[in-house]
């Protein structure tokens, strides 16, 4: 069975102050981006941008990786990682996955945008609306008394609606103290939502859309980190740390996405 952490009000609060560093810095990372710019400067702006708030990466934390970000482009999944030779170009998508630490808790966060106006080698605006929608409605699942289950559904359903594929072997996950705690939280469901987890006020999860726009196999490159979509097409990812609470789920990473 999963060891679930359930926070305090005054924990989930704790959070939240991190969780606005966290979304604000991403968002004006975004605004930041023009094509040109490499992902190890992306990751620079995020790295200084969460200490300029008196917070900590998150990412550094974890054993081997020196980054404060993931920044992906294209057909790059998660954990991708920055590199000065990674150019963005007009048209591309990024994704930018980014975690802070701040009084003891962790939040985590990421998004995927298309850089310029012209249309690059992945057309993008309805694949990227497919996981905007999916993000929004997994979260609306983050009730007390639903399943994780009914989160997993929400995100396949969204996204099959869409054309496309989630991703099976990445989940999202809990999160407090440390990065990554229980419970998982798989982009589909399997077997009956009933036989999940249940959910729990002060449960607090870092849902992820993880989605393919053509097959859902992914491969690990030589960096032993990058994960990359088996053949080539274009990945998406959105992220948001959620509080379950007893008003109903409580956005800890706000940002001005929509």
């Amino acid at each position: 069975m999963p060891k679930v952490f359930l926070k305090t009000k005054e924990e989930i609060g704790f959070m939240a102050e991190g969780g606005k560093i966290l979304g604000d810095v991403v968002s004006c990372t975004f605004e930041k981006v023009e094509p040109g710019i490499s992902t190890l400067e992306i990751d620079s702006l995020i790295d200084k941008g969460i200490e300029e708030f008196g917070a900590e990466p998150s990412f550094k934390m974890v054993s081997g990786y020196h980054f404060a970000s993931c920044v992906g482009l294209n057909n790059e999944v998660v954990h991708s990682i920055p590199k000065k030779e990674k150019i963005v170009k007009e048209g591309d998508i990024l994704k930018i996955d980014a975690g802070v630490y701040l009084n003891g808790y962790n939040t985590d966060f990421s998004w995927s945008l298309k850089i310029g106006k012209k249309k690059g080698k992945f057309e993008s605006n309805d694949f990227l609306q497919s996981g905007k929608e999916a993000i929004k409605n997994a979260v609306a699942w983050a009730v007390v008394g639903n399943y994780v289950g009914n989160i997993s559904g929400e995100i396949q359903k969204t996204i099959e609606k869409g054309g496309f594929k989630p991703v099976m072997v990445l989940t999202g996950h809990g999160i407090g103290k440390s990065l990554h705690e229980d419970p998982l939280i798989p982009c589909f469901l399997s077997g009956k939502v009933e036989n999940t987890l249940k959910l729990l006020n002060g449960m607090t999860l870092a849902i992820e859309v993880i989605y393919n726009q053509g097959s859902p196999d992914v491969v690990l490159n030589n960096d032993n980190w990058t994960i990359s979509t088996r053949d080539g097409k274009i990945s998406g990812l959105f992220e948001q740390t959620v509080a379950i609470t007893e008003n109903g789920p409580l956005i800890l990473t706000p940002t001005v996405f929509r």
